[in-house]
């Protein structure tokens, strides 16, 4: 048995510290929690949850010459779709963030921007609902949420893989559960 996991802090090198820290600090609120020298390399830590000490850490020595990001996606979850238009207004007066889009996966509502340093940041809401991914649809943040919720539900529920999430989720604990 695989005894289990949970994932607490995500850690990525950075050319211009100082303006990714301001980026994560000021544009998506995470505090600074602890910054100092491993070595030569500059670090800085940050926390949204006081449970964690660090749930992002910007390392400087990225190289600037690097032809391919690997980092896919950094997620952050967010209470609702309010606070995720917050963000998207916030982000979309940022000079320093690129591609910024509201789309639904229809698990989901999401935004999806690159940071000053083209990594890819997701902010998310989830939604009451499963369908089989992978799905992209653009959707307009600035309507108001109800109408959100409805155009998704309209959009999936005819799919023949559309259910509750909580029916999903407790498909998903029975077969973590015989996996172990």
């Amino acid at each position: 048995m695989t005894p289990p996991l949970e994932f607490s802090h995500v850690g990525f090198f950075v050319t211009d510290l100082d303006k990714m820290r301001d980026f994560y600090s000021r544009v998506l609120g995470f505090p600074i929690t602890d910054e100092g020298l491993l070595g030569t390399q500059r670090l800085t830590f940050l926390s949204r949850n006081p449970k964690e000490h660090h749930q992002v850490v910007l390392v400087e020595g990225r190289p600037g010459t690097l032809p391919f990001n690997v980092i896919n996606q950094i997620s952050f979850r967010a209470k609702n779709i309010t606070d995720l238009r917050t963000h998207y207004h916030a982000l979309e007066k940022e000079p320093d963030v690129s591609e910024l889009v509201a789309v639904t996966h229809g698990i989901a509502v999401s935004l999806y921007c690159n940071d000053p340093e083209g990594n890819r940041i997701e902010i998310f809401v989830d939604c009451p609902w499963y369908v089989e991914q992978p799905l992209r649809v653009e959707i307009d943040i600035n309507l108001p949420e109800q109408e959100i919720l409805d155009g998704i539900c309209t959009l999936i529920q005819d799919h023949p893989t559309y259910r509750p999430l909580a029916d999903w989720s407790e498909q998903l604990a029975l077969r973590l559960d015989s996996a172990d």
